[in-house]
């Protein structure tokens, strides 16, 4: 059931997460499926409900850096600097797991995702929910494993129907993608995920690029091969030769839909053609909703004109190309 957002929703959202329920929220990044991150049977919903593979973790939200102590081990200095300079916002970190957090929230890691989400809504609910139980909130985005994360309470129903108590419609999401991760559990950061946060804002902090992953990092959210997926095919084509690809797979009867940002629109048949705004923030607001209004029933193919090759789109690239991939 979709809620507006309001005092009285918010704390009755509260009270279902005290009493083990699953609810969505806005976040300022996408919205969130979220649970009491202190209540393994909660956080197995959250699994269940999504499909999600138990090694594959959850990051928990909090609503201040003065809670990390409670979630882990320690905070090296290398994380407090990221954590002042970027929280709340969409900023998530890998950090040793206190002793006693169950290995649900983990994925059976020893390490664990946390970040303070900066929605004004996400900040109230989570203060709300300090009230009646542990005050933090296992949140994966709104959606079914592997699926285009949803951005707005409308795209969350569509996900799940009516399986949640309560959606908190708290308007369309601010940045529109998923949170950068960045592992910090050995002192050292390791860029997992990137996000609206590009290396070059973690560098002027660091004083150097962070680390690339590699097959000792954690496990994190969002960082399989083939991930925020429409259910048709996605391909990648350079601007010019959009019009020339199009052609090709009408040709072939395919069911095609564009993803444009600079290609003009070719001369042919049926066509679902969609143009993306230029700039890469609003490129990353509109990219998950731009996809789902293209993925038909009957879409064969979206073709996505490839983004620019920068820090500033690089998220946007990792999220295009994890669409893309086999699966």
């Amino acid at each position: 059931m979709i809620v507006p957002a309001s005092t009285a929703a918010i704390e009755s959202a509260a009270r279902a997460l005290a009493a083990g329920e699953v609810v969505a929220f806005p976040t300022e990044t996408v919205y969130g499926l979220g649970a009491d991150a202190a209540d393994p049977r909660a956080v197995g919903r959250v699994f269940a409900l999504k499909q999600r593979p138990a090694t594959h973790p959850l990051i928990v939200h909090l609503t201040s850096v003065d809670e990390v102590a409670r979630w882990a081990a320690d905070m090296p200095p290398i994380a407090r600097r990221l954590a002042a300079r970027f929280w709340p916002g969409p900023l998530t970190l890998i950090l040793r797991k206190a002793a006693d957090i169950d290995p649900a929230v983990t994925g059976g890691q020893d390490t664990i995702g946390l970040r303070v989400p900066s929605h004004p809504v996400a900040q109230q609910l989570l203060q709300a929910f300090r009230r009646f139980g542990s005050g933090a909130i296992a949140a994966p985005s709104a959606n079914r494993f592997g699926r285009l994360s949803a951005t707005c309470a409308a795209h969350v129903v569509d996900e799940f129907g009516d399986a949640l108590p309560l959606v908190i419609d708290g308007g369309p999401s601010d940045v529109g993608i998923e949170s950068t991760i960045v592992d910090v559990s050995t002192g050292r950061a390791v860029l997992l995920r990137p996000g609206a946060i590009d290396v070059l804002q973690l560098a002027e902090v660091l004083g150097e690029l962070p680390g690339v992953a590699n097959a000792r990092s954690p496990r994190a959210s969002g960082t399989l091969a083939s991930h925020y997926a429409p259910a048709a095919k996605v391909m990648l084509v350079e601007a010019d030769l959009v019009a020339e690809v199009v052609r090709f797979l009408i040709g072939e009867g395919k069911s095609v839909a564009v993803l444009a940002r600079t290609a003009g629109e070719p001369l042919v048949g049926s066509l679902h053609w969609l143009r993306a705004p230029a700039d890469a923030a609003g490129y990353a607001h509109e990219l998950y909703a731009s996809l789902r209004l293209l993925d038909r029933p009957t879409t064969d193919v979206i073709v996505v004109e490839l983004p620019p090759q920068d820090a500033a789109w690089s998220a946007i690239a990792d999220r295009l190309a994890r669409a893309a991939a086999d699966r």
